[in-house]
């Protein structure tokens, strides 16, 4: 329940990003509400995971422990 009201939020916000596109002050507003939409959620700020391994999201693929394989696809 608690989670489906955080979509909710989430969506919301970012409907008001794209209704408030071309008005900087309330732009700022619906992207800071849209950030903790998203930190609430879970998809951003620290890991909330602890398996021990390094946290390689926002690394280029040719940077990672998988690259060779993944130049083999």
């Amino acid at each position: 329940m608690a989670r489906q009201r955080l979509v909710d939020e989430s969506m919301s916000a970012w409907r008001a990003i794209r209704d408030t596109m071309n008005d900087p002050a309330n732009l700022a507003e619906a992207s800071r509400w849209a950030d903790e939409a998203k930190i609430a959620l879970g998809e951003r700020g620290p890991a909330w995971w602890t398996d021990g391994q390094a946290d390689l999201n926002r690394h280029l693929v040719t940077n990672m422990p998988c690259a060779a394989w993944f130049g083999r696809l």
